[in-house]
């Protein structure tokens, strides 16, 4: 059963929704460039699709994980006009203040254990007190995203630490590792639902809503666990992982804390004011409907973040 969630409650400014029919037409011929992170495309493109319909502005969709999106406008000198991506610390930690002057945090999400029809031991998991246990059996494989590529990745080697912290069981967090090996990491989170659904993978570790969105089984985590408690941010905190940073040999640290998704307008962006328009629709009441409808938990109040000064 889920359970009710306490609200994403930050000390920042909320940012205030500008009107979206009230404003002049982009050119038609000209398409906005989205860059989304690969968790969200189902319902970030039910949301464009949606705004094309009211407004008449088109859109394209582009999604890879958050970390190669961030590295393409860092390292290749690529602009999007919107940047929507599932972790809000990938903006201070590498595209802040150069490329984004502020971000706005717009959803939440939690670390889940999925699996499908075909999966192995299924039925006992559900019950399972020592869950872990199931996923050490022989032939079950267990499936992760690339932690220097997709947030989901880290997120669930957070996840591992915390776990034996939770349970109080000594090596866990090096047992939950071996469990999901190295043939069975994926760059892109996403790209893993498939791989449960055919069997390929028994069981794997993700977000609620992609879960949710491919009517998968979960296992929900304790809320010290799966960073989705504002509640247990200081739990969480104690957690850390380090990936590759901005540049080649450098790396930045992530910690725990509960999981928000942001979006931007870059600096450069080609066209600032229909994309103002975009994520002004995105961040309604009629945005977060739509984003909802498609098991994404759009936060009631967004929260804008400006980036420190340099």
């Amino acid at each position: 059963m889920t359970r009710p969630r306490s609200a994403l409650a930050l000390p920042l400014a909320v940012l205030s929704l500008l009107g979206c029919d009230a404003a002049p037409r982009a050119d038609a011929a000209r398409p906005l460039t989205v860059w989304a992170a690969a968790s969200l495309t189902r319902p970030v493109r039910a949301a464009l699709d949606s705004f094309t319909a009211r407004t008449g502005v088109p859109t394209r969709l582009e999604t890879q994980s958050s970390l190669e999106l961030a590295r393409r406008i860092t390292e290749l000198g690529e602009t999007p006009d919107v940047l929507l991506l599932a972790d809000r610390a990938v903006f201070p930690a590498l595209l802040a203040p150069r490329h984004v002057a502020r971000w706005t945090l717009f959803a939440r999400n939690r670390i889940v254990l999925a699996w499908g029809p075909r999966s192995r031991h299924a039925a006992e998991i559900v019950r399972a007190e020592r869950w872990w246990e199931v996923l050490e059996r022989p032939g079950v494989e267990v499936g992760r995203a690339d932690p220097a590529t997709d947030p989901s990745g880290y997120r669930t080697l957070l996840v591992f630490q915390l776990a034996e912290r939770h349970y109080g069981v000594p090596g866990l967090e090096a047992r939950l590792l071996a469990a999901a090996p190295p043939r069975n990491v994926r760059p892109r989170e996403a790209d893993q639902i498939a791989l449960v659904e055919t069997g390929v993978l028994d069981y794997v570790w993700t977000y609620e809503n992609l879960a949710r969105a491919a009517h998968l089984s979960f296992r929900e985590l304790p809320a010290a666990v799966d960073l989705s408690s504002v509640a247990d941010s200081a739990t969480y905190a104690a957690a850390s992982v380090r990936v590759p940073g901005r540049a080649r040999g450098d790396s930045v640290t992530f910690r725990g804390e509960p999981i928000a998704y942001a979006l931007a307008i870059p600096r450069a962006a080609p066209q600032p004011d229909a994309a103002a328009r975009l994520t002004a629709y995105l961040l309604s009441a009629d945005g977060r409907r739509v984003l909802r409808a498609h098991a994404l938990d759009a936060l009631e109040t967004p929260v804008e973040v400006a980036a420190p000064a340099p």
